[in-house]
């Protein structure tokens, strides 16, 4: 069975995974909700009073729809469609935008300044033709190199973390690898490899933690018998 097909299909590992890539990705950029208030939010468990903002609410509900997104449209290659109709639902009803930032952005804590509004149309052309056309060895290379690229380029005014690290998912899922959920207590160092641009050590920490993952779903009853192991098929295309 495909990943995709089973995160679908085991409801246990849905809900877990689900709940688990929303709390993580969104603490990443400062929510302060709870595991037990973001299931509670997005799964509609009403045993559990939620004292939130509503703008932590919104982010965990378009976090939860946007990801269903991305597996629900595997099949599909990357396009700035794609990318863009990602970024709109992470930011609905909180920063609505419909397409690539207007304005200059900073990114607080780091030195690099991402490019100006005008360059953005070339350069995330650019960015997805390369992302379509070229061929990797290893995927964790392909995600780290791309997630990097993506966040430096920082094309929306809002959510381009939450959004990159949904493309993560995106590009393992497509090639039938386990999901990665980049914990919040590594958001020190996961920033620190966007800054320096640190693709080895990136792809790193994406390989152990997608294997991490992979060792969870284990747990919830995955079958890989009839798939090849993570190690001898790292390629991506």
């Amino acid at each position: 069975m495909r990943i995709g097909a089973f995160i679908c299909n085991n409801s246990e590992y849905f809900e877990n995974f689900i709940t688990r890539c929303t709390y993580h990705s969104n603490a990443i950029e400062g929510s302060t909700l709870s595991y037990a208030d973001t299931y509670a939010i997005i799964f509609n468990d009403n045993s559990f009073k939620i004292n939130a903002e509503p703008r932590e609410i919104y982010d965990a509900i378009n976090h939860k729809y946007a990801l269903s997104y991305i597996i629900n449209n595997l099949n599909i290659e990357l396009s700035e469609r794609l990318i863009k109709d990602i970024a709109i639902q992470i930011n609905k009803n909180t920063n609505e935008i419909d397409g690539y930032r207007t304005s200059q952005v900073y990114i607080r804590g780091a030195e690099y300044i991402p490019p100006a509004p005008q360059q953005l149309n070339q350069m995330m052309m650019y960015f997805v033709y390369n992302y379509n056309h070229t061929f990797y060895d290893d995927i964790f290379k392909k995600t780290a190199e791309k997630h990097i690229e993506f966040e430096r380029i920082h094309p929306f005014s809002d959510g381009n973390g939450r959004t990159g690290r949904l493309l993560i998912n995106y590009e393992m899922l497509r090639n039938d690898f386990p999901p990665i959920v980049i914990p919040k207590e590594r958001r020190t160092e996961y920033f620190s490899y966007i800054a320096d641009a640190d693709v080895e050590k990136m792809s790193q920490l994406f390989s152990e933690l997608s294997n991490e993952e992979y060792q969870l779903m284990k747990k919830f009853g995955y079958d890989d018998t009839n798939n090849l192991s993570l190690e001898s098929n790292k390629h991506s295309r």
